[in-house]
């Protein structure tokens, strides 16, 4: 385990309790430059999570609660005349910030969802045509609510696309219910030690973005995509920037265990994170009753691995 990677996990893992695997994928994607998307139901932690990696990567926070009156202005700012010098000024919204929490996203209106489709994509916002850029590093971590829940609207494909992964923390196991029980988890945020600041993440995030791989880790990426869109089961595959996205997290996931090269159990370990809400099962796959986890369990096992040299 990369020690600067080790020791940020540690500090996550005093306030998430037995959720060591996604406290690993939101690392890796937040050092590979992507969003996060994370859907669950209420009470389990999301925001202690933001709460603890904005402490222990010394990032700038926010958070949102998304509801049905929020507007685009609230998130990207807007102009306010100021009485005194007779001219407008700027009043900047709540995404000008390092971690943006969007907190149950699926609750607002599709016009502010889609006005986080640049600020995620492009890292800036345009506000009355003037362009402002975001401070960097920048990456949102959004939460919804399962889509039967009331009140809720379907997030569009185009923005589930730009999610480098999503993620479900679910319940605890009983022994982690019980350590939860014995503390309170916002007195146990002061606990969480600073690792590392904005300019030290910038530098991981350039060496994750280097780090080698061998053309026959391209070509099992290239594999894994097409066979997604395999029409037997999948009505829609996983996009080029799916792939794109998933030899980033492999990348990552390989500089988080102390590799300064890719193998194909990096990209098997974050498989299911990247591609898991980009693709989508035909009616043919439904009434056999397979689920999206069962059929990228399946495209791992039968897609070819490669040998890589070290």
């Amino acid at each position: 385990m990369n020690d600067t990677a080790g020791s940020v996990l540690r500090e996550v893992k005093k306030v998430i309790h037995g959720k060591d695997n996604v406290i690993l994928l939101m690392f890796c994607a937040v050092i590979a430059g992507g969003h996060v998307l994370l859907e669950d139901i209420p009470g389990v932690g999301k925001t202690t999570l933001a709460l603890a990696f904005s402490r222990a990567l010394s990032l700038g926070y926010r958070r949102v609660q998304f509801t049905p009156d929020v507007m685009p202005s609230d998130l990207l700012g807007f102009k306010l005349y100021d009485r005194g010098s007779g001219e407008f000024r700027f009043q900047e919204g709540s995404i000008y910030t390092n971690l943006f929490l969007a907190d149950e996203i699926n609750r607002t209106s599709p016009k502010t969802q889609s006005a986080l489709l640049e600020v995620m994509e492009e890292r800036r916002a345009t506000v009355e045509g003037e362009t402002r850029e975001l401070p960097s590093p920048f990456f949102v971590l959004a939460t919804q609510n399962p889509f039967g829940s009331s009140g809720t609207q379907k997030l569009p494909e185009s923005q589930l696309d730009r999610f480098m992964i999503c993620l479900s923390m679910g319940y605890p196991d009983f022994d982690n219910a019980v350590a939860v029980l014995k503390g309170d988890s916002s007195i146990d945020l002061d606990t969480v030690n600073r690792v590392t600041d904005a300019a030290g993440l910038k530098e991981i995030q350039a060496i994750v973005h280097d780090l080698p791989a061998q053309e026959c880790i391209f070509e099992y990426v290239v594999n894994l995509t097409e066979a997604t869109r395999d029409d037997r089961y999948f009505a829609l595959g996983l996009s080029p920037r799916g792939s794109i996205a998933l030899m980033r997290m492999a990348r990552a996931r390989a500089f988080c265990e102390g590799r300064n090269f890719v193998i194909p159990e990096d990209i098997q370990d974050v498989f299911g994170a990247v591609a898991g809400h980009r693709v989508r099962l035909n009616a043919r796959a439904k009434a056999q009753g397979l689920d999206t986890a069962a059929l990228l369990d399946m495209v791992i096992r039968q897609v070819p691995v490669p040998k890589v040299n070290p």
